[in-house]
């Protein structure tokens, strides 16, 4: 089962999320993995998406993201690539490369937001067509701004079941918890706020 793990934006914490489901996960007993098909990063950073990832798991990283989908360049993928002079790609690649995925419960992180390139020909909406996931992870920032940015990610993720992860909820801040409630209530969002209740979501799903 592929859960695709998507963001509002850069900085949101998919990674951090990600990893923190998969643990979760993993400790309730579940068969889990994670990749992530493509990513770009600082050249001097010593630890990547896929790094940490696979820490969760226990998988190799090269497992998590091939080395040849790694470019050291914080730009959006299609464009490190070309800035480092390496082959364009394409959706369809990335698929090809990810296909092949195990049994169990695979959570599979796209890069940027929705809308940002993934690749020469699509973002990571195209990928969610071209994969169909059981469900999509839409994390957000609580803070000022993410009911408009979450009204834009749902709306392109369209036709797919979404949940929003809101990342660094405080419930002690009304900004947090008007966002929250918005998103229910008013936009009719399945939103949850903490990383057991993600995984609830998850696993309700993994067992059907």
């Amino acid at each position: 089962m592929i859960v695709l793990v998507a963001g509002t934006g850069t900085e949101v914490g998919k990674t951090w999320v990600a990893a923190a489901a998969l643990r979760i996960l993993r400790g309730r007993g579940f068969t889990v993995a994670a990749r992530k098909p493509v990513l770009s990063h600082d050249p001097s950073d010593d630890t990547t998406d896929a790094d940490l990832l696979a820490e969760a798991t226990g998988e190799p990283v090269d497992q998590v993201c091939p080395a040849h989908r790694r470019y050291p360049v914080a730009m959006a993928p299609p464009i490190a690539a070309t800035v480092l002079g390496r082959p364009r790609f394409t959706i369809a690649d990335l698929v090809a490369e990810t296909r092949a995925t195990p049994d169990g419960v695979v959570l599979l992180e796209s890069a940027g937001g929705v809308r940002s390139p993934l690749a020469d020909d699509g973002d990571t909406v195209t990928l969610a067509g071209a994969l169909d996931p059981a469900l999509v992870v839409l994390v957000a920032d609580a803070g000022l701004g993410t009911i408009n940015a979450v009204r834009l990610s749902v709306g392109a993720l369209a036709g797919h079941r979404v949940a929003v992860f809101l990342n660094r909820f405080d419930e002690r801040d009304d900004v947090h918890v008007g966002n929250r409630d918005w998103l229910r209530t008013r936009e009719g969002l399945e939103v949850v706020t903490d990383l057991e209740a993600l995984a609830d979501v998850v696993s309700g799903i993994a067992t059907r």
